[in-house]
Order: C-alpha cells, then sequence, then structure tokens
C-alpha cells in the first residue's frame, strides 16, 4: 500500500507539474512580460502564499492527527471547517473591499494606475484561497482513508483552467486576458472541489455536518498544534524571501539564478519527498493513535531507505548533468551560455542538500504525529536563523551560489535537529532492526 500510494502521489505531482510548464510557456507567448502579466502575478501570489503557508501544509500537519484521536469525528471535522472556511470567506470579502488598499501594500513599487488595473484581479483572485482549504479540508479526509488518487491529480484541473482561459482569450486586449486568467484560477479550483466531492461522497465521508454536545477540548489542540505548524510553514517562504532580499544586492540576473536553480531543485523534492510524506503521514498518525509504535517505526524506516535511494540518485544526476539540465530548459533567448553556467552552479550546491531535506520531511511526520508542532515550529525557526548566519557569512565571497550553499546547511541543521527530537538512539535502532 506505502508503495502504490507514493507512486500516486509522485504521477499526480509530476503530471501537474508538466502542465504548470506548459501554463507558464503560454503565458509568456500570449501574455508576454510586461505590465499586465506582472499585475495577474502579483494578484496570484497573494492567495498562493495563504495557500501555501496555511491550507496545504500546516492544516494537514494539525488536522490529521487531531482528527485520528478524536472520538467525535463527525463532529470535529464539522466545526474544524465551518469556522476556517467562515474566516476565509470574511478575509476574502474584506480584501474585495478594500482591494486597492490591498494591492497597493503588496505592490508598493506601483502607480496609482497600475493599482487601479491591479485591484479588481486581486479581489477574484484571492476567493481562490477559500476553495483550496476545501479541497485541502476534503484532501486530508480522504488521505486518512489512504485515498489519494484524487488529491495528487486533482492539482493538474488549475493549470487546465489557467490553460483553457489563456487559449480562449488570447486574441483579447491584454488587461481583458488577466481577467480571463483570473477566472480560470476559480474555475480551476471549482473543478478540484468538484471531483472531491465525488470521491468524499464513494468514501462514505458526506456526513461532516453533524453536531453533538461535547466539550471543546479537541478543538482547541487542534488550534494549538495548526498555529504551531503554520509558525512552521512560514519558515520556508522567509528563508526565501530573505534570500531574494539579499540576492538584490548582488550582481544584476543573481535573483534569477536563484529562482531557475530552485525550480529544478524542487522538482525531486517535490515527486518523491513530499508525495513520500504526503501517503505515509495517515498510516504513521494512526499507527500512533493505535498505539503501535512498531509499525510506525517499520513504515518510516522503509520510507526513510526508498527515499534515501531515490533522492541520492536524483542529486547525483542534477550534479553530474547540471549545465546539460539548465540548457535544455532555460537557454534560449536572452538566457545565454554564460547564465546557463551560472544557474548550474546555483543548482549543485542547493542538490547538496536534497537529502538532509527529504530525510527531514520523513523524520518530521513523528512530531506530527505525536501532536509536537510547536516543537516541529521551534526546529523550523532555529533553521531559518542559522539559514541567515552562513547567508550573510557566505554572500560576499561567493554571490549567489554561497546563499544557495546556505540553505543547503541550513538543511543539514534541520535534518540534525529534527533526528535529535525524534531520538538518536530510537533511529539508530530503527535501521539496526
Amino acid at each position: 500500500m506505502l508503495i502504490k500510494s507514493i507512486f500516486t502521489n509522485s504521477s499526480g505531482i509530476l503530471v501537474s507539474r508538466i502542465l504548470g510548464f506548459v501554463r507558464d510557456l503560454l503565458t509568456a507567448s500570449i501574455l508576454g512580460a510586461n505590465i499586465y502579466s506582472d499585475i495577474f502575478f502579483i494578484a496570484f501570489k497573494l492567495p498562493n502564499l495563504f495557500r501555501s503557508i496555511f491550507a496545504d501544509g500546516a492544516f494537514t500537519q494539525a488536522f490529521i492527527p487531531s482528527y485520528a484521536k478524536s472520538k467525535h469525528k463527525i463532529r470535529f471535522s464539522s466545526v474544524v471547517f465551518l469556522q476556517l472556511f467562515g474566516f476565509l470567506i470574511i478575509l476574502s470579502l474584506i480584501v474585495t473591499m478594500f482591494s486597492h488598499i490591498v494591492a497597493k501594500a503588496f505592490a508598493i513599487g506601483f502607480s496609482k494606475e497600475t493599482v487601479d488595473l491591479a485591484a479588481p484581479l486581486f479581489a477574484i483572485n484571492f476567493y481562490y484561497l477559500p476553495i483550496i482549504f476545501t479541497v485541502t479540508f476534503m484532501a486530508a479526509l480522504l488521505q486518512y482513508k489512504h485515498h489519494f488518487a484524487t488529491s495528487a491529480y486533482s492539482t493538474a484541473l488549475l493549470n487546465l483552467g489557467m490553460i483553457a482561459a489563456l487559449l480562449i482569450s488570447k486574441n483579447m486586449d491584454k488587461y481583458e486576458i488577466t481577467f480571463y486568467l483570473s477566472y480560470g484560477v476559480i474555475v480551476g479550483g471549482i473543478l478540484q472541489i468538484i471531483v472531491h466531492l465525488i470521491a468524499v461522497k464513494r468514501a462514505n465521508l458526506c456526513k461532516i455536518f453533524h453536531f453533538k454536545k461535547h466539550k471543546k477540548k479537541e478543538e482547541t489542540k487542534f488550534y494549538k498544534n495548526f498555529f504551531s505548524a503554520t509558525l512552521g510553514s512560514s519558515t520556508m517562504h522567509l528563508s526565501a524571501f530573505i534570500d531574494t532580499w539579499l540576492a538584490s544586492f548582488l550582481i544584476s540576473g543573481s535573483i534569477s539564478y536563484l529562482y531557475y536553480a530552485n525550480r529544478v531543485f524542487q522538482l525531486p523534492l517535490a515527486i518523491f519527498a513530499i508525495a513520500t510524506s504526503i501517503a505515509l503521514f495517515p498510516m504513521v498518525a494512526r499507527a500512533i493513535k493505535n498505539k503501535d509504535e512498531n509499525r510506525a517505526l517499520h513504515l518510516m524506516k522503509k520510507s526513510s531507505i526508498i527515499l534515501f535511494a531515490v533522492l541520492f540518485f536524483s542529486m547525483l544526476i542534477g550534479i553530474v548533468f547540471n549545465e546539460f539540465i539548465i540548457k535544455l530548459l532555460f537557454e534560449r533567448g536572452a538566457f545565454t551560455s554564460n547564465d546557463t553556467q551560472n544557474t548550474a552552479l546555483i543548482l549543485t550546491m542547493y542538490l547538496i542538500g536534497l537529502l538532509p531535506f527529504g530525510l527531514a520531511k520523513i523524520f518530521s511526520l513523528w512530531l506530527y504525529s505525536n501532536e509536537q508542532q510547536f516543537l516541529s515550529a521551534k526546529i523550523s525557526m532555529k533553521s531559518l536563523a542559522w539559514n541567515i548566519i552562513f547567508s550573510l557569512i557566505l554572500i560576499k565571497p561567493f554571490g549567489a551560489a554561497g546563499l544557495a550553499f546556505a540553505s543547503t546547511l541550513s538543511g543539514f541543521i534541520l535534518f540534525f535537529l529534527t533526528i535529535k527530537a525524534f531520538g538518536f538512539d530510537k533511529f539508530i535502532k530503527m535501521f539496526k532492526k
């Protein structure tokens, strides 16, 4: 079951990434690189930022262990969904009413005329957040039942919605295209809801809106873990922001080199490490809930061995063929051979950290399953602090490559601290069996 679940998640992520690449090519071809593409990307980035920090990672990390241990699963899931969905709808309405203020806050460098153009797009795109939260909620319920296929492949529907919007509007005015793209985002999200509703109904999980009086201890504990998980999830985005800010002091092109190299680095991390953690998490959480620690450790051992092999292989291929990969993907038009060499070096610096980052994801599941989200958040914050220190030390002698290597060094610290929290003795014994 574990291998099948990992393969399902990996193939779904791969399909989504391929369609995302097609979407990016079409966007560049049809919309171009101008003020209209800028206002769409920044409007779409806002809900995506909230989604990455709030919905995709933090919610699932806190919800599945709480749901597994809940004695009133239907009531617990109903209350959590209605409370968070209600909050996000209210937040979306506030963004709609004050879209000009929001646009100005997130695009400080835009002129008043550009802010006027961007404001309606912010209002439309933000409604993707309550939509994707609904999807994340249903996906968590399905994951608990060991159903992964719907969530894995439905991520492609967002890209299909945006691709369709681009093709329909390709001959229209560029500003009008941004509206079609924005509504394409919403349509893609609604399609994700529909396919999840079908899967939830088939899994007999539709009876979520049922209430029975009992103490609110379960929800209180969930929110405590949820806010801790949100803090932990935000560190990766803070790290990326700090790297971008520091790179702005380097030679022109440094930010782009980091962006392109990181895009390549994230592919094996997503296809193998994230896919494995998604498949493994509900199994480990259920085993710990049933006080079957040996099964949880067996699952983690099996997963970490598989993950070590595929990530090590990916790292070697990436380092050996770094220039070939960057040249194949990006070297055309204004992207020169010199840009390829600079990006390839940075890619190598990132890839050295592939193993610690990937394996840390597996062993952090032990902390999540034991509802130690705050401890996991503290570990992430310590790793971020070391990342900043390493960045400040390495940026002057090595430039953008130094920033990438600082990220890798922080990955080793993240892995060390995660194993320390997991238990060194337990880690050693697990692999001696």
